[in-house]
């Protein structure tokens, strides 16, 4: 079967939409072999139709999924998870049971507030986060004390060491206090910009996302959320 067959999908991309998982993630459970279709083990490349029965680690993936995208104003004290962490509850304490399938896409830790998205879409989750798309995200900074012109220019000029490598955010004044700051970055390791400003001896105590890619935060309030599109 030819990749110009119109009645058939790659095997991968249909397990990437039905299952919530990368294009990649399903190429390693298929070279691993735990991808069987109409009762045969699957190879890398194949491809499926409609009315083939695929099976990943013996159960049957249910192919009527619909592709869901939802955009989610994350408020402080909840974290990105499907468990409790501690005290802290969960963002899908704050969704109906119908999104809790869903996985979040950009995730905020628990101090932090704004934009994260929830998706089912495997492929979309890769493009939103990985670094070779290059994201654009936004944030409102504000810190426990005046940012000293020279760390301004230490961070975004020519960018701070971390553990995992040099951290450079672009920065915009917001006014003469120099404690409030509008931080845009294409990255997003693990608490990357706290991590920044740590290192120069500084702490965040709001950090607020606004923009995350082509998805903004607009209307919503705390812990309100509506379905969206592909933008």
């Amino acid at each position: 079967m030819s990749d110009t067959d119109t009645d058939s999908t790659r095997l991968n991309k249909f397990l990437a939409l039905h299952n919530g998982i990368s294009r990649r993630q399903a190429d390693e459970l298929i070279e691993k072999g735990n991808v069987t279709v109409n009762g045969h083990v699957a190879v890398i490349g194949g491809r499926v139709k409609e009315g083939d029965d695929v099976f990943v680690r013996g159960k049957k993936v249910d192919d009527t999924t619909k592709k869901i995208y939802v955009a989610f104003h994350k408020p402080v004290n909840y974290v990105c998870s499907r468990k409790q962490q501690g005290d802290s509850p969960t963002i899908y304490d704050l969704l109906p049971t119908k999104y809790h399938a869903l996985k979040p896409v950009g995730r905020l830790d628990r101090d932090s507030s704004g934009v994260i998205l929830l998706t089912n879409d495997g492929d979309f989750a890769l493009r939103m986060t990985h670094p070779r798309y290059g994201k654009t995200k936004r944030y409102e900074v504000t810190l426990n004390a005046p940012l000293e012109p020279l760390h301004q220019q230490m961070i975004g000029d020519f960018g701070v060491d971390l553990d995992d490598g040099t951290s450079k955010l672009a920065l915009e004044r917001v006014d003469d206090d120099r404690k409030d700051w509008i931080v845009t970055m294409s990255e997003g390791r693990n608490r990357q910009i706290r991590r920044t400003f740590a290192s120069l001896g500084y702490i965040v105590v709001k950090l607020h996302r606004t923009d995350f890619g082509n998805y903004r935060l607009g209307g919503l309030k705390p812990g309100e959320y509506e379905e969206t599109s592909v933008s």
